[in-house]
């Protein structure tokens, strides 16, 4: 699966908002996407660095319309926690030389509350 499949929407909620400052967002998912697969879609389309992916299955709920029963659908719902200090990172390399990590990450997705 690309990313775009993976990452439906994101969820807007009054907790979600409160679990931003923290680093937490909510999104949608597809159900049969995995966390790593998650992780990789938020990294690759918001530009990121994703510490932790938490997931849970969301069960339709029951409705009623005049007569007729029924459920809406089922849905996966993942949050995830992003670095929001992220460093770049230093090792050594076979002769001994130290080498500096070149990939740069937001410290925030701009895109998620639609500033």
């Amino acid at each position: 699966m690309i990313a775009e499949e993976i990452i439906l929407a994101p969820i807007v909620t009054e907790k979600s908002n409160n679990c931003i400052q923290e680093g937490k967002y909510t999104f949608k998912v597809n159900k049969k996407a995995t966390k790593v697969e998650i992780s990789k879609a938020v990294e690759k389309l918001f530009g990121v660095k994703v510490l932790k992916v938490n997931t849970m299955n969301v069960s339709g709920k029951k409705k009623r319309v005049g007569y007729h029963q029924g459920r809406t659908s089922d849905w996966k719902k993942a949050i995830v926690t992003i670095d929001m200090d992220p460093k770049t990172k230093t090792y050594l390399t076979k002769g001994g030389k130290e080498v500096k990590g070149t990939k740069k990450f937001n410290d925030s997705i701009e895109e998620f509350t639609g500033v």
